[in-house]
């Protein structure tokens, strides 16, 4: 059981000279030099490197001052410089080879696309390059539309992964990793979009961009992300990873089998705990805490409450939700529960809140059949502190659609 200890302690220390050397290697990169030159370089000085410098290396560049978009944008050079030199030798270890266990379920759909990308979908790309007609644009649509479910894979990893890696001190391996699968999600939307219209020459180009984004993606997940999600996450953990991943469902396979580990099983027998049987006293009426808790679930909106440190505390968890949440941002800090490109917005909303500038901002989009009300409000204390930010989505198509009256009495 040696794999599944809290490793929470043991994070290696980085000799600071080779770290140095790492960054030096990469803003060489950044500053135009010549990527064979720099690899060159770098297979001379290291020879291998491992999972962790390469995370402390852009966690670095991040709080040095360098964008998160900048870089994203050297990821993929960096990443190919570190190809094939990685030292770890994962081999089908434990947690890998367990069905239903979170990582191993991530590596089914990565082998379950690749093979996708290398017989199906080829095949097809191949058919329009010999006729560019509709039927066969047609179906390279169809099958754009099936990689599109690569959305959920990603998803789970942001909503549910990251937030426990985060919890670790990592934060700029993931924030980089969101913004590059925002990438591929916009080639894809872009591709499906106008699969009809491109130029051929022009659409054969941004087919292979796609492809070679969700290959370095995979590379990247069981290279460097897996392997590092491995070393610190615990059992409890990953089960935890693994009960919440059904709302977001798969990519490219079936539900795989539910995942319980040996420690869940024993613990069964335990006595439950009377703790929902409480009750809690308000100024206007008193209720159980199991009552309050299907109340607030029972309302036909998603509530977010974030302190006033931008913490989440709490969300409510009702059967039809709007935006995928999870009981694994409770304790994440807010801005990392959104992408990187519109982080900035969160930002300038918490502090018009904060300054006391505004009290609510309201967004609203349309979304599949939906029409979505997103309302920010600051929650203030009887002296008018700021305690916290207040969230409430909710689809308001419904409503919009109203007309005439309907009455109490009328039946």
């Amino acid at each position: 059981m040696s794999e599944f200890i809290n490793n929470r302690e043991e994070f290696s220390k980085i000799n600071g000279q080779r770290q140095a050397k790492l960054k030096e290697l990469i803003l060489r990169l950044h500053n135009g030099e010549s990527f064979d030159v720099v690899k060159q370089d770098f297979e001379r000085e290291f020879g291998s490197v491992s999972v962790q410098e390469i995370t402390q290396l852009e966690q670095a560049l991040i709080a040095q001052g360098m964008p998160v978009s900048e870089v994203q944008r050297l990821c993929d050079v960096h990443s190919a410089v570190f190809r094939g030199s990685i030292e770890e030798i994962h081999g089908i270890t434990p947690i890998r080879s367990t069905l239903g266990h979170p990582v191993n379920t991530m590596l089914r759909e990565n082998q379950a696309l690749k093979n996708f990308l290398s017989v199906k979908f080829p095949f097809h790309v191949d058919l329009l390059k010999e006729n560019d007609t509709y039927q066969n644009r047609e179906k390279l649509k169809n099958d754009l539309l099936y990689l599109w479910q690569i959305d959920k894979h990603y998803t789970r990893k942001e909503h549910l992964l990251f937030p426990y890696l985060e919890r670790y001190g990592i934060y700029g391996p993931t924030k980089v990793m969101w913004g590059k699968d925002d990438e591929v999600r916009g080639y894809i939307k872009e591709l499906i979009q106008n699969v009809f219209t491109l130029e051929q020459n022009i659409l054969l180009e941004k087919i292979e961009q796609m492809v070679g984004a969700l290959q370095e993606m995979m590379f990247k997940e069981e290279e460097i992300l897996l392997p590092m999600a491995e070393e610190y996450l615990t059992q409890d953990e990953w089960l935890k990873i693994q009960e919440e991943s059904d709302e977001f469902g798969y990519a490219f396979i079936e539900k795989p089998e539910k995942w319980i580990p040996k420690k869940v099983l024993d613990e069964e027998q335990l006595p439950e705990t009377n703790l929902e049987n409480g009750v809690i006293h308000f100024e206007t009426g008193t209720i159980k805490l199991k009552d309050l808790e299907l109340m607030l679930n029972t309302l036909p909106l998603d509530i977010t409450f974030i302190d006033k440190d931008d913490v989440v505390r709490y969300l409510s968890h009702g059967k039809e939700r709007i935006f995928a949440r999870t009981k694994a941002v409770i304790g994440r800090n807010v801005q990392n529960c959104h992408p990187p490109k519109s982080v900035h917005i969160v930002n300038k909303i918490l502090e018009d809140f904060k300054s006391g500038k505004k009290e609510h901002e309201d967004f609203w989009i349309k979304m599949k059949d939906m029409y979505v009300l997103i309302r920010y409000f600051a929650v203030r204390d009887d002296d008018n502190n700021y305690v916290g930010t207040l969230e409430v989505t909710q689809n308001i198509k419904p409503i919009q659609e109203i007309t005439g009256e309907k009455r109490l009495l009328e039946e």
